[in-house]
């Protein structure tokens, strides 16, 4: 709602300006273009023909300042996360921290059973007889952590996620085909809608698109 309002905002302005027949380069014309613009604008995105293309073109990106991007491409591309300055992964650190819970909680929970719950003398074997806890700490520490696993990706990749900008673009139904997009997020603090456009023709693609909220 807030971008609608500044993007109307900026229309509004531009056609007062039209109708008043204002010269369009002083300064308050462009402030209000300026303002549709940003508004409306969510992305620069480029189209490339092959991977080669597209890793140097995030190369680049990254190299000039840009840090908030991303890449689609039809199949994995080694080097490309990396290329577009993804460096960590939370997932590991997530399902390690799962797996121990887990194993904990299975030996707590087979303790509670036989120590404090229901204890039996079996052939006079001791309560706590941990080496019998083993598989069923085991399997507790595996589905915790593999539903960590599932959970956490789903959640660190925002998804599930029905809707997104880039779907807007009509040439972006080629990316699960043959080709391969590099995009430039509007909230990268050096996005500028002109200047980054101009960057990406730069950069050879097939195509350069402005991906609309």
């Amino acid at each position: 709602m807030w971008w609608i309002g500044i993007g109307h905002a900026g229309t509004l302005i531009s056609a007062i300006l039209l109708l008043l027949k204002q010269d369009w380069r002083i300064s308050i014309n462009r402030f209000s273009e300026s303002m549709t613009l940003f508004a409306v604008a969510c992305a620069g995105m480029a189209e490339f023909d092959d991977p080669e293309a597209l890793l140097a073109a995030a190369h680049r990106a990254h190299s000039e300042g840009y840090c908030d991007m991303d890449a689609y491409t039809p199949m994995p591309l080694e080097g490309l996360a990396e290329a577009i300055g993804f460096r960590s992964n939370w997932v590991q650190r997530l399902v390690f921290v799962a797996g121990l819970c887990g194993a904990t909680g299975g030996f707590m929970l087979c303790w509670w059973i036989t120590v404090i719950a229901y204890p039996h003398n079996v052939a006079g074997r001791p309560l706590n007889s941990w080496p019998a806890y083993v598989p069923i700490k085991f399997e507790s520490m595996v589905l915790i952590a593999c539903i960590t696993a599932v959970v956490g990706m789903l959640a660190l990749n925002g998804l599930p996620q029905p809707y997104h900008p880039v779907f807007n673009v009509e040439e972006f139904a080629s990316a699960s085909r043959d080709k391969f997009f590099l995009c430039i997020e509007a909230s990268d603090p050096m996005f500028d809608p002109e200047v980054t456009r101009q960057f990406l023709e730069h950069l050879n693609p097939q195509e350069v698109m402005e991906v609309a909220r």
